[in-house]
């Protein structure tokens, strides 16, 4: 930036002196509330900080009325970010997509001095599971209902004059239902356009997709059809030629129904394509994804359908050993997750073949990226199927160090954060620590009767963990001091603050507890920067119903939200 008077010259003429006499008083130069925060004078060497009144000319034109400074932002190893699904963002189409909302958004963590953009999973969601994001028939195929229809008119491959007739109402809620019914009419008419219209390179990226993704993709689009053909029973109840997976059937099958079969490769190619736009532009202004991986896959899906050799099945393809959590304080009876456990001892003579591809897959979507139920790794619970309950489960043992291991040979960085929240024994802590990965630390787990000694208070932080005051499976910190404190809880936070909180105010309290401890990377899930109450939760744990629903309304993200974020990241050097 290059700052000099004008006019010079004639003030020296007015003055009659050679140059002018100035002084500057009080005048500073005011620039925009998101330029980088740190400046050099490259003449004088020296620099600073901005403040918000801006740079004193005074200090600028010491020696000679000219200055050519450097902007940058601060060095830091320390950062922060947001934490909302994409389904969350605005969107006139009932759920929110890659469309311009993500790039709005996008804009918004750049000039709050964001870094990290959390998501939850982006895998396909259906219905009969609530659209839960962690309950997926595939773990590699991405969700079409992701997929804007604006950028698909951008190509050409949609009228944009005709998107205002499939348009829904800009609510908090997402609808699903219709969205789905809405974008599947609009996909046909894209695809018909693309198979009738002139878009040889589109063709020919698709081409190169399909043969460079064909090793999950064709098991995905047989398994959509095949599921599609027998009426949408699970795939262990289909015929046996298709159920056990004979080469000659399937090969029957797909030269029967190639038209279906391409038209669900096309839509994960759309998927791919936006995806990797946004990221891109996300990128562009320096903002990485987060990303997260369920550790446990549906049943019925793609992956066991295609791979029952690596899960606990006997050879119908039943559940012989259920996926789940011990009884608790919380919940007398335990959690039955319904998901079939992993057969770890074949996974290891495999070198975890199908564990290394889902990783590999997950890092070319995400940047860094979230291992939920972490300590799976180390132990697990295993219910025998059939049972109620989670009660008569026992603890088997994980794959542990030498899952890591190989993981690390194959990609040598580990770009992975540890979820390492609930129940949790040392073997875990050992484990997560043995490869350097970040935990996470939850300050609303904080207040309990051992604040002093939590491993959730900001005193016992360390630098390797992400902070947060909640997450997606959390009541929003205004709905946690409405609903879901004790008063003991609420009088050892006022103690932690040293002042009385208000309902109104709490989010704020826990926010900047999160970006001031020492934890490296500090994560605000969106609805606490927005100060909303338990409306606009995301889901509440082993609830079956009003889950993954909530969406950002237009508008309701400010200007003034905005500085607040940015002017944190400056005051705790994020």
């Amino acid at each position: 930036m290059v700052a000099v008077p004008l006019h010079l010259a004639a003030l020296g003429k007015a003055q009659k002196t050679e140059g002018p006499v100035l002084d500057w008083k009080d005048t500073r130069i005011v620039l925009p509330a998101d330029a980088p925060g740190e400046w050099t004078h490259l003449f004088l060497h020296k620099g600073g900080s901005l403040s918000q009144k801006g740079l004193a000319v005074n200090e600028l034109f010491q020696q000679l009325p000219l200055a050519v400074l450097q902007l940058q932002k601060p060095v830091s190893d320390r950062d922060a970010g947001i934490l909302l699904h994409i389904t969350s963002l605005p969107s006139p189409f009932g759920v929110g997509d890659f469309g311009p909302e993500a790039r709005r958004f996008a804009d918004f963590l750049a000039r709050s001095g964001q870094r990290y953009w959390q998501l939850l999973p982006l895998n396909p969601t259906e219905g009969g599971t609530g659209h839960s994001p962690y309950s997926s028939y595939s773990s590699m195929a991405g969700n079409t209902l992701l997929i804007s229809p604006e950028l698909l008119a951008e190509e050409g491959l949609l009228e944009r004059e005709a998107l205002s007739a499939y348009h829904l109402p800009t609510d908090a809620e997402a609808r699903y239902d219709q969205a789905e019914i809405n974008k599947e009419e609009l996909f046909n008419r894209a695809y018909d356009t693309f198979k009738n219209g002139n878009f040889a390179k589109l063709e020919q990226q698709f081409l190169q997709f399909c043969e460079r993704e064909a090793h999950w993709l064709n098991d995905f689009a047989l398994y959509r059809v095949l599921k599609e053909t027998e009426g949408g029973k699970a795939w262990h109840q289909w015929p046996a030629p298709y159920r056990q997976r004979q080469p000659k059937a399937l090969k029957a099958f797909a030269g029967e129904h190639g038209p279906r079969l391409e038209k669900i490769k096309w839509l994960q190619f759309l998927f791919s394509r936006q995806w990797q736009q946004l990221r891109a532009y996300c990128h562009d202004r320096g903002i990485q994804f987060l990303g997260d991986l369920p550790f446990y896959v549906s049943h019925d899906s793609v992956d066991v359908w295609a791979h029952p050799e690596i899960f606990s099945l006997d050879k119908g393809g039943n559940m012989q050993g259920v996926a789940g959590v011990p009884p608790d304080y919380f919940n007398e009876d335990g959690q039955l997750w319904g998901m079939p456990v992993f057969n770890w001892e074949v996974l290891k003579e495999q070198n975890y073949r199908w564990w290394i591809e889902r990783l590999r897959k997950n890092m070319e979507l995400y940047d860094l990226l979230r291992l939920d139920h972490f300590r799976a790794f180390a132990d697990f619970w295993e219910v025998p199927a059939g049972e109620k309950t989670a009660r008569r489960g026992e603890w088997k043992p994980g794959p542990g160090a030498d899952f890591f291991t190989h993981v690390q040979k194959e990609f040598g960085a580990l770009p992975f954060v540890a979820e390492d929240l609930g129940d949790i024994n040392d073997a875990v802590y050992q484990l997560r620590d043995g490869f350097g990965l970040p935990g996470m630390k939850v300050l609303q787990f904080a207040f309990g009767d051992d604040m002093p000694r939590s491993i959730y208070i900001p005193h016992h932080y360390i630098p390797n963990a992400i902070a947060y005051t909640g997450t997606h499976d959390n009541n929003t910190s205004r709905g946690w001091f409405r609903q879901d404190i004790s008063r003991q809880e609420r009088q050892n936070l006022e103690r932690y603050v040293g002042h009385v909180v208000l309902e109104k105010e709490v989010h704020t309290e826990l926010s900047r507890l999160a970006y001031a401890s020492v934890a490296k990377t500090a994560i605000l899930p969106l609805q606490d920067v927005l100060g909303l109450d338990e409306s606009a939760r995301m889901n509440l744990p082993a609830s079956t119903s009003g889950n993954w629903g909530w969406r950002l309304q237009p508008g309701l993200l400010t200007d003034k939200h905005e500085a607040r974020l940015r002017e944190w990241c400056r005051v705790y050097h994020r």
